[in-house]
């Protein structure tokens, strides 16, 4: 595999469902916020994003607990755009209960379905489901294992310590052969990396702050452990917060006052500065700014880091529903077709 053809590459939006607020700047109510983020994705599609991702939490300020039952209300309001998670955290699930739930949608959405799969960077749901901590490698390393097979090679033989056996097993429905394509979500481990590339699938970068070139390394390894493994070359995408205005200033000024009471809320990082913020926004991992200024840095660690995808964490913590979706449709009418526009003169070389 060489050059990358632009017109291939995905770009998706990413949420886990804020608790935004109104005009008064008080917290809409979690049913509302959830009806919102359906408008959300069927603009996105009108606006020609490729895919709508929706992630999993059991926190107070987020509302996508059930992620498969709000892509499957998208799934209904849409015809074309992708819909999957960002991600699920497969330590803490079934792996046949979330195969059955995704085949379903694979079905409800004629072949849409796709899921990124994580340990998860917030660990609520291991004391909510009765999972121990110390188990954390056994369980996703084990449950990947299952799910992967679930995915490829029905009926399923498998054994392990983190549930029961199943023997020559089929699960319902069924998913036709290539349909629900799997991520695996890192957040910068060389561990997790090579855990995706033994089991030969596609890698998410979760890239949430400092300079994304510090990841070239890690698609470095990971490419280097898909052929020791005997495996293709599989896709690299990428997972960034950002918003998008019409110029830099408004998109700043928008943007960071909710980034900042998202993370003093964040027990495991500092509350930031605007200095720190302007920083990640002008040369670390955020990407907020004007269509231009995103469009060509996203272009930049697009052909640095090899990507074939990108997911937009759009308008983080309680941005309003229509300033959510003013970015939305920057997005996608101007900031995609910049993009391609940009890969189409100097063509992403996937060569390894």
């Amino acid at each position: 595999m060489s050059n990358h053809d632009p017109d291939e590459f995905e770009f998706g939006l990413d949420t886990p469902l804020y608790l935004t607020a109104d005009e008064d700047g008080n917290d809409l109510p979690g049913d509302q916020v959830i009806r919102n983020a359906i408008e959300e994705a069927v603009l996105a599609e009108q606006v020609g994003v490729d895919s709508f991702n929706v992630s999993e939490h059991y926190r107070e300020k987020f509302m996508d607990s059930a992620g498969a039952v709000v892509l499957a209300g998208i799934a209904s309001r849409t015809q074309r755009i992708r819909l999957g998670t960002a991600v699920t955290v497969l330590s803490t699930q079934d792996p046949v209960r979330l195969f059955t739930e995704f085949s379903t949608l694979d079905a409800i959405s004629n072949g849409r379905a796709q899921i990124a799969v994580g340990r998860g960077s917030l660990t609520e749901s291991f004391p909510l489901f009765g999972y121990d901590l110390t188990d954390y490698e056994r369980l996703f390393d084990e449950k990947l294992d299952l799910f992967t097979k679930l995915i490829r090679e029905q009926p399923v033989t498998w054994q392990g310590t983190v549930r029961c056996p199943l023997q020559d097993q089929r699960v319902y429905p069924p998913l036709p052969a290539g349909h629900l394509p799997t991520w695996v979500a890192v957040g910068g481990s060389p561990q997790s990396v090579v855990r995706a590339a033994r089991f030969g699938l596609p890698l998410i970068l979760a890239v949430i702050a400092g300079d994304p070139a510090r990841f070239v390394p890690y698609v470095e390894l990971y490419h280097r452990a898909l052929q020791e493994f005997g495996h293709d070359l599989q896709p690299v995408g990428m997972h960034s917060h950002g918003y998008i205005a019409r110029t830099d200033e408004e998109a700043k000024a928008i943007q960071f006052p909710y980034s900042r009471e998202m993370w003093a809320s964040d027990e495991r990082r500092p509350t930031p500065s605007m200095s720190f913020f302007e920083n990640e926004a002008d040369h670390g991992a955020h990407f907020v700014g004007s269509p231009e200024t995103v469009a060509t840095k996203l272009a930049t660690y697009i052909r640095l880091l090899k990507l074939q995808r990108f997911d937009l964490a759009y308008a983080t913590g309680r941005v309003p529903f229509e300033q959510r979706l003013a970015t939305i449709e920057l997005y996608g009418r101007e900031v995609i077709p910049m993009v391609r526009e940009l890969l189409r003169a100097e063509p992403v070389d996937l060569s390894a």
